[in-house]
């Protein structure tokens, strides 16, 4: 029965799609997506995530242990340089090229250890391991999400062509829309003066106040899209750390500024704790409890605490439990990208990230860019044991991309337990780092050329400069590293190249005896080189989605759940147990000796609550070598004895 209403299906949508405008196509696309996944709970009673879990562990698989055997035998021996020397079409095999009307990108994957036969087995275990089923359950609201029972869909806020998605048979983009169009309006109220503060002047600075998703996202896309700003200046405050919130507000004006909050639950003690000193300064300043109302803004979905913190509930901006936070800069989150570009900055953003999700999923996995980026990925982490990953834009806007997708890819995959809960056997997500070119060429690029760990890297570089000062010049140089380092990892210099260089130098043999060891490069070390026409937020947008979705094809080769975040937990929970003992005079023995309080802390800790200032004073009695050191009042005498 099922095969015969599949078929049904398929004969419907086909035919309609040959007939269709391109927009109607896209939505019969969409529509059997959601209904081929439908009809599988329909007539068999159950959700079709647990008909794609897999039975099998990855170290089990036939395909994987084969592709293992494969590597072992023939992939290890792969030689970069003698592939490109031997294959002139090398590079036209292993590049894709994505267009959508002026905006390109180029993702060149040509310089990583691997042969057309070699990608084809990486293909097959993505097939195998059901990469495509577990795609369409994500797009469509099936809750992939297991083990909070989420669906998982920040490509809905990003859903451009706004087809019907259904969680729980409710379609939600009507309130995604809802939540821009809140957006927009606000956003045109403040950037055009129609939203003042409470003194009749209008907004110049905004401060973010949030952490983890609520924070790292909005802050690399602002800093990524500097030349874009059209609204006021934004900064964002995180970290606990009372340095972090005190030097911001230094330099900002209290009736200028905008306090966005950004808290789901409104109960996140890093974020309300840093919200209600900031209204504790700002009330300082204009003694008027009623103009938090004017000043203040809150991401959230818990109106009566953000009434009770003096919000008016209407300036709420909502989110839903299906957008995970370190993916939620598609949301309101990403509120404060709105008022820094302008919201049509904000939906060109938005677009560019719904151009790679319809790539995504509508690509064969032989050409699909992020497939291919995290196949590779897997190629290197568990049959050639590199345990990091680097991302390295060369573009000084990007400067907060690695650190961005340190938590996008960390926190999603840094697992150690399979769906069916079970401690893995195999190696998962990478440590992910980065920097700016050329400033990391002066740092850490040593241990990538010459080191003893395989890394492999991502290069990233829009061709056009937004800033081309000297008639391109500094970026004509930039270029010419991003292309020479790629070459110099593939190539490497061979020993008898060094005793030619060091020879047509004019060393003697013994000197090039001594010195050749210490010049030689490997090379055959692995990047991609992923290259943009220009830094826009289309083009960023873009490139956001495809690490998101490649680390999502990841955790699913890994059977691992790249959604969740119990590692987070642990900690905080333990802070909540030691924080009240830092108030007491009791001495503490209920942790380790390492984490007893009183053992780390001492009477500082006493000082520094009770705020004094300190003032250290010194006098030396030079017949008895007695030093008396004052701090707040308290005398600390240390005596010596008298030498002759």
């Amino acid at each position: 029965m099922y095969i015969f209403f599949h078929g049904v299906l398929l004969v419907f949508c086909v035919t309609f799609s040959v007939v269709a405008d391109d927009n109607t196509a896209n939505d019969l696309r969409h529509f059997w997506l959601a209904a081929n996944i439908s009809l599988s709970d329909l007539l068999f009673g159950v959700n079709c995530c647990s008909t794609m879990a897999l039975q099998t562990s990855l170290s089990s698989d036939r395909i994987y242990t084969e592709l293992r055997t494969y590597v072992h035998n023939k992939g290890r021996h792969l030689n970069m340089k003698e592939m490109f020397e031997s294959d002139p079409q090398r590079f036209e095999k292993f590049h894709l090229k994505l267009k959508c009307g002026k905006e390109e990108v180029l993702f060149d994957y040509s310089k990583n250890l691997i042969n057309e036969e070699l990608l084809e087995k990486l293909m097959s275990l993505a097939r195998a391991r059901k990469v495509e089923q577990v795609r369409q359950a994500m797009f469509s609201g099936q809750k992939i999400n297991i083990t909070e029972d989420r669906a998982v869909l920040h490509t809905a806020l990003r859903n451009r062509s706004n087809t019907p998605i259904l969680v729980d048979g409710k379609n939600v983009m009507g309130e995604v829309n809802r939540v821009l169009m809140q957006m927009k309006t606000f956003t045109d109220n403040v950037l055009t003066g129609k939203w003042l503060g409470c003194t009749g002047k209008q907004i110049t600075d905004v401060v973010n106040i949030g952490i983890g998703g609520s924070d790292l996202g909005p802050l690399m896309v602002t800093e990524a899209l500097k030349a874009y700003q059209q609204g006021p200046k934004v900064h964002f405050v995180s970290n606990i750390d009372g340095t972090h919130l005190a030097e911001t507000l230094k330099r900002l004006n209290p009736e200028t500024t905008l306090f966005i909050i950004a808290s789901k639950t409104f109960t996140t003690q890093e974020t309300i704790t840093n919200a209600e000193s900031a209204k504790e300064w700002f009330l300082s300043h204009v003694q008027n409890p009623e103009a938090v109302a004017k000043h203040f803004v809150a991401l959230s979905t818990n109106a009566n605490k953000v009434k009770e913190f003096g919000i008016d509930p209407g300036n709420m901006f909502e989110f839903w439990d299906w957008v995970g936070g370190r993916y939620s800069l598609w949301s309101a989150i990403g509120l404060s990208i709105a008022l820094f570009l302008g919201m049509d900055g904000f939906e060109q953003l938005l677009a560019g990230a719904h151009f790679m999700d319809e790539h995504f999923l509508q690509a064969p996995l032989e050409k699909n860019m992020p497939v291919i980026m995290a196949m590779l990925g897997i190629l290197y982490i568990n049959f050639h044991g590199a345990e990091t990953h680097a991302l390295l834009p060369y573009d000084q806007y990007l400067h907060r991309f690695a650190a961005y997708f340190q938590q996008g890819d960390m926190e999603s995959n840094g697992k150690s337990v399979s769906k069916h809960g079970r401690r893995v056997d195999y190696a998962t997500g990478p440590v992910v780092w980065g920097e700016p070119g050329t400033n990391g060429q002066h740092a850490f690029y040593q241990l990538i050329h010459q080191g003893t760990r395989l890394i492999p890297c991502d290069f990233i570089l829009p061709i056009q400069s937004l800033n081309p000062i000297r008639n391109g010049l500094h970026h004509e140089i930039l270029t010419a590293n991003f292309l020479a380092q790629t070459e110099a990892l593939m190539r490497g210099k061979t020993e008898n190249e060094v005793k030619m260089e060091l020879k047509s130098a004019g060393m003697s043999d013994a000197a090039i005896g001594r010195l050749c060891p210490h010049k030689v490069f490997q090379g055959n070390r692995p990047s991609n080189s992923i290259v943009l026409t220009k830094l826009t937020p289309f083009t960023l947008g873009l490139l956001i989605a495809a690490y998101e979705h490649k680390i999502f094809v990841q955790g699913v080769i890994w059977d691992i759940n790249s959604f969740d975040q119990w590692g987070v937990e642990l900690g905080k929970q333990l802070a909540k147990v030691i924080q009240p003992q830092l108030k007491g005079t009791d001495t503490v023995t209920s942790h380790d000796s390492s984490t007893n309080v009183k053992q780390i802390t001492g009477p500082a800790w006493q000082y520094n609550r009770q705020s004094c200032k300190s003032e250290v004073k010194s006098t030396i009695d030079i017949n008895k070598l007695t030093v008396r050191i004052h701090i707040c009042g308290t005398m600390v005498q240390l005596a010596f004895p008298s030498s002759d």
